[in-house]
């Protein structure tokens, strides 16, 4: 399975294009459907970061995403993300999906929008592993091991 090709921008206002934009070897997407789900994404934070610098070739990105009738008020709702955000990696790191989240969850096999769900891609767009909720020992675990064998 490959992450769609996806065109959008960080919260420092830079265009991305996803998988492109992915310069390392093993990169996790979390993606996020509802402002609540940002507890979820924040409890895996502090491990992904502890992976990161430990490892050169990887890299993580928060991408909350949203219906592209959305991308109407884009100016403001990232406007207020990136207030909330004062690190600027962090804010590098933040790609707003302004999206068909049908077409979307299909190409993921996402089957509704009630947590969040993290994605380990390679800079080619393939998918080696998928998780989904809050930080647990053993999701993540089985995240290592895939990326031990990567």
């Amino acid at each position: 399975m490959k992450f769609p090709e996806i065109e959008a921008k960080n919260l420092e206002n830079e265009p991305v294009n996803i998988p492109d934009h992915l310069h390392c070897a093993l990169n996790v997407l979390i993606v996020a459907f509802k402002r609540w789900h940002q507890e979820l994404v924040d409890t895996w934070i502090p491990h992904l970061a502890r992976i990161k610098q430990g490892k050169d070739d990887f890299d993580f990105y928060e991408l909350p995403t949203l219906g592209k009738i959305y991308s109407l008020g884009r100016f403001f709702i990232d406007g207020g993300m990136r207030t909330g955000i004062p690190s600027k990696q962090t804010r590098k790191h933040t790609i707003t999906l302004y999206l068909d989240k049908d077409e979307f969850k299909k190409a993921l096999h996402i089957q509704d929008e009630s947590t969040i769900h993290l994605f380990l891609v390679k800079p080619d767009g393939n998918i080696l592993w998928h998780g989904a909720g809050k930080y647990d020992r053993k999701t993540f675990e089985d995240l290592m091991l895939v990326m031990e064998n990567n």
